[in-house]
């Protein structure tokens, strides 16, 4: 008499997910249990054999109150091959996404929407350091009202930070953003 060898772990799974496929049904363990058997899969091996097919995601499992029910249909199953090309096509994508976005780093200098931009925050510059610069003549009439004693020591305090006579508000033309924008197309500075 020779020995008859056991299912591989592969014809296991396959002859599982035929109970699953052929009655559409809904199962408790248990009853993969009793089963299992009839499609030459032993009782022990049957909760792996399930285990290892819900990992790979060709079985779906939920919990419902205290009872974990396994399911999985035969339009599920074409649904694996789709979600992989799926998958490919999205990394593809991406792929192409990425070259596509390192492409538009070379041409910001040219987008207009960067220039608007640019030019949005000059003003805000512009606005912010005369701000400032109205903030420091208005703290310069302050200590000079009210410490008129210390005039020298302030004078030469501002000039070592760099206040000196000429210091005064920034001029600001919105024409010579225009005028660097065009000399920038054309290739001067």
């Amino acid at each position: 008499m020779s020995k008859r060898r056991g299912l591989s772990l592969e014809e296991k799974r396959e002859k599982i997910l035929q109970i699953f496929y052929e009655s559409q049904d809904f199962f408790l363990l248990k009853e993969l249990e009793k089963l299992g058997p009839k499609k030459g899969v032993i009782t022990q091996s049957v909760k792996d054999v399930v285990q290892s097919l819900v990992d790979d995601d060709l079985v779906s499992k939920d919990k419902i109150g205290t009872s974990v029910y396994f399911w999985s249909l035969p339009s599920c199953a074409g649904n694996q091959d789709e979600r992989e090309t799926a998958l490919a096509e999205l990394k593809a994508i991406e792929l192409k996404h990425n070259e596509l976005k390192e492409e538009m780093v070379q041409y910001a200098d040219n987008d207009p929407a960067a220039f608007e931009a640019m030019k949005k925050a000059i003003e805000v510059a512009h606005g912010a350091a005369n701000r400032w610069t109205d903030n420091i003549f208005t703290l310069r009439q302050w200590c000079s009202n009210n410490f008129p004693e210390a005039k020298e020591q302030l004078e030469h305090m501002y000039k070592e930070i760099g206040i000196t006579d000429d210091f005064d508000y920034v001029e600001f033309s919105p024409a010579a953003i225009q005028i660097c924008a065009v000399g920038d197309e054309e290739g001067n500075p």
